[in-house]
C-alpha cells in the first residue's frame, strides 16, 4: 500500500475530506519535494502541492505525481479559496505546525468571506505512517548509522586531554561530512566532566581533562535519513565511580535491548531500563525518556518514555539510550539506533561499548 493510500485510510477514519500538510519532513515523505516551504493538500482523489515562485520548477521535478499550484501572498489569501473551490466540508490541518495568529487569520477569512467548510485540528497523522519504515528507508538509515559508527572509531583518536570540546566536535562533524554525510541532523555533543551531566550540553571552549566522563552524541544523514548514537568515554586508566555508574547504565540498556518486544507501548519499554536504574538507587538521575524514533527527523515517532502510549511494531526505528546524570560530577549515556524486526529489537549500531581510552 502506498504512503498516500495509508494516509487516505486515516482521513476516512477521522471523517476528513482532506488534509493540509505544512510540516517539512511530512511534505518530503509524501511527495518527494525537499524545498523549505510549501503546502500539500491531500484528499481521497487528489494530491496537490502549493509553492511560491521560488519552488515551482523544483516542485514539478521532485513531485511529478502531484498537481503543482503556484501561490502568492500569505496563507489566508489563497488557502480558503482553494479549499472552498474543491468542495471540501471538513478539512484537517497540522495543529502543531501553524501559529495561533495564522489560525485566527484563516478563521476570520473563512467567516468574513462566507466559506462553508470547517478547519479541523489534527496531530500525528502523517507521523504515524512515517513511524513504520519501508525497506528503502531502512537502507538509508543503515548507511547513516555506518557513518556514525565510523565517526566514533575516529573519536578515539580525537578525544585527548587538552583538546577543547568544540574542537573535538568540529573534527567529528568534519569527518562525517568528508565521508559523505549530508548536514548533520543535530549539533554534535562533546561534553566532559560536569558538562556531561547536561543531557543536551553544547560543546564549550573547555579543554577535555583526564579522568572524567566524556559524553559524545552524534548522527549522520543520508538522503535525508538520520542516525543517532551516543557513547561515554573515560580518558584514563580507571575510576571506581565511573565504572560503577557505567555498568548500571550499560545493564539498563542491555536489559531493554533484550526485552523490548513488539506490542509494547513506549511507557512499558521505558520501564524496562528505568527499573534497573531505580534498583541501583539512581532513578532520580535518569530524567529523560528511554528513546525516540529516528527517520527523516532525528527525533520522531515513536516515543519511548513515561506515559507514552505509542505502540511498538515491526519496521519502527528508534533509539535506546538510558543515562545517569549527576550534577557537579558528570553523566553517562549509552545510545544505539535499533529496528523492530521479528517482534524484537535488532541493533543497527556496530560501535563497541568500550568506555576507556588510555
Amino acid at each position: 500500500m502506498s504512503r498516500l493510500q495509508k494516509l487516505r485510510q486515516l482521513l476516512e477514519q477521522k471523517e476528513l475530506d482532506a488534509l493540509v500538510i505544512s510540516q517539512q519532513e511530512n511534505r518530503r515523505y509524501l511527495s518527494g519535494f525537499t524545498g523549505s516551504t510549501g503546502w500539500l493538500l491531500i484528499s481521497d482523489n487528489s494530491a496537490c502541492l502549493a509553492v511560491d515562485f521560488r519552488y515551482v520548477e523544483q516542485a514539478k521535478k521532485e513531485a511529478p505525481d502531484f498537481d503543482v499550484i503556484h501561490i502568492k501572498g500569505d496563507t489566508a489569501g489563497w488557502l480558503p479559496r482553494l479549499l472552498s473551490d474543491s468542495g471540501f466540508k471538513r478539512v484537517g490541518f497540522e495543529a502543531d505546525q501553524i501559529t495561533f495568529a495564522a489560525y485566527q487569520q484563516l478563521c476570520r477569512t473563512i467567516s468574513d468571506d462566507g466559506y462553508q467548510f470547517q478547519l479541523i485540528p489534527t496531530t500525528g497523522l502523517v507521523e504515524s505512517v512515517r513511524a513504520v519504515k519501508e525497506p528503502e528507508e531502512l537502507r538509508f538509515i543503515n548507511e547513516a548509522v555506518k557513518l556514525a559508527d565510523a565517526a566514533f572509531n575516529h573519536a578515539k583518536s580525537v578525544l585527548r586531554p587538552g583538546v577543547s570540546e568544540k574542537d573535538a566536535a568540529w573534527e567529528l562533524e568534519k569527518f562525517l561530512r568528508e565521508k559523505g554525510s549530508e548536514p548533520v541532523p543535530f549539533d554534535i555533543i562533546v561534553a566532559s566532566g560536569p558538562n556531561s551531566a547536561l543531557p543536551h550540553a553544547r560543546p564549550s571552549e573547555q579543554s577535555i581533562p583526564e579522568n572524567v566522563p566524556v559524553v559524545v552524541d552524534l548522527g549522520a544523514r543520508v538522503n535525508g535519513y538520520c542516525s543517532d548514537l551516543s557513547r561515554t568515554f573515560f580518558l584514563g586508566n580507571g575510576d571506581k565511580t565511573f565504572s560503577k555508574i557505567y555498568d548500571i547504565v550499560l545493564g539498563a540498556q542491555l536489559t531493554a535491548l533484550a526485552t523490548i518486544k513488539a506490542g509494547m507501548n513506549g511507557d512499558q519499554a521505558d520501564l524496562l531500563a528505568r527499573a534497573v536504574i531505580k534498583q541501583a538507587n539512581y532513578g532520580e538521575a535518569f530524567g529523560h525518556g528511554l528513546g525516540h524514533g529516528v527517520g527523516l527527523e532525528a527525533h520522531e515517532s515513536p516515543r519511548l518514555g513515561p506515559n507514552s502510549p505509542d505502540l511498538l511494531v515491526d519496521g519502527m526505528v528508534f533509539t535506546v539510550e538510558p543515562g545517569i546524570y549527576i550534577a557537579g560530577w558528570g553523566g553517562i549515556r549509552i545510545e544505539d539506533t535499533v529496528v523492530m524486526e521479528g517482534g524484537k529489537t535488532k541493533a543497527l549500531t556496530g560501535m563497541e561499548k568500550v568506555a576507556y581510552i588510555c
